[in-house]
């Protein structure tokens, strides 16, 4: 297996986003009541009018907290909301499998080429140093160390046959990054496109038509699923871009380690290795 910690179940994702969500709606309904009564206080209590030749005080601006703002966009914002905490937590997720010290350890690099080099190492220790690396680039060395001793092009297939499979747990999840990028500016376009018919409806059977307050309130409204879907969406695409340059340059710095080591523990290395050794023991003699 290429990464021995395994990520969270689904359900513990829904269960966090389900405790996300009820909190929040908590704390708005905790701030409710204190609205209501600021506002009871306020029809109460009528400010005296200012003297003459007194500046009027300002008028307050309205302000909504941001659950209150996500709320107002529709049933929409819920699965943009959902894809906002699955993009959070497979980032996290891929900045920690992706690090050059998971995919390509130094210290079993360093130790494992230059054994093989002196000749300290067989195949069976060759292995089992592997395994107990645990590592992506310990499961290529491993697939090329299966071939100790045969032809150079069989060594070379069996690294392919490896880098392929480690490639692919690499990639793993990147497709949910285009994913999320490619559904969450549609769900957007989509409550938008709710909020307008909710809007016109609201035009057609009530008495809207002149006051514009209303009809920017409500178009503001129905605009929030698209920025909310944009705001996932272009996050999204720059995550998937990054993560699949990480790839793809541990590909190639794996590529590049499994030559060396295709160079060490072919047959035609070996033997051009024993003939080296037979010619130092001649002169030696």
């Amino acid at each position: 297996m290429l990464y021995r910690k395994s990520t969270p179940p689904a359900f513990w994702w829904l269960a966090m986003l389900i405790v996300l969500v009820m909190s929040a709606d908590a704390a708005s309904r905790a701030q409710a009541p204190n609205t209501a009564r600021s506002e009871a206080d306020d029809a109460i209590h009528v400010p005296a009018e200012p003297a003459e030749g007194s500046a009027s005080p300002a008028p307050l601006i309205a302000h909504k907290n941001l659950f209150e703002i996500l709320r107002s966009g529709g049933m929409m914002m819920i699965p943009l909301f959902a894809c906002s905490f699955i993009l959070t937590v497979f980032v996290f997720e891929k900045v920690i499998s992706l690090r050059r010290g998971r995919v390509i350890p130094a210290p079993f690099v360093n130790r494992f080429l230059p054994q093989l080099r002196e000749g300290k190492l067989d195949r069976d220790q060759a292995i089992e140093l592997c395994e107990e690396s645990k590592s992506p680039v310990a499961d290529v060395f491993a697939g090329a160390v299966k071939k100790w001793g045969r032809p150079a092009v069989e060594v070379e297939q069996a690294l392919i046959d490896a880098g392929e499979r480690t490639a692919h747990r690499l990639r793993r999840y990147l497709r949910l990054f285009n994913g999320i990028a490619t559904v969450s500016p549609l769900l957007g376009l989509l409550g938008t496109v709710f909020g307008m018919i909710h809007l016109f409806n609201a035009i057609a059977t009530a008495d809207a038509m002149g006051r514009t307050e209303l009809l920017a309130g409500g178009i503001s409204e129905a605009l929030l699923t698209t920025a909310a879907g944009l705001g996932v969406a272009i996050p999204a695409v720059c995550s998937y871009l990054l993560f699949l340059g990480r790839v793809d340059q541990l590909l190639v710095d794996l590529d590049a380690l499994g030559q060396e080591l295709v160079d060490l523990i072919s047959a035609e290395a070996l033997q051009e290795d024993r003939g080296k050794a037979a010619r130092s023991r001649k002169a030696a003699a």
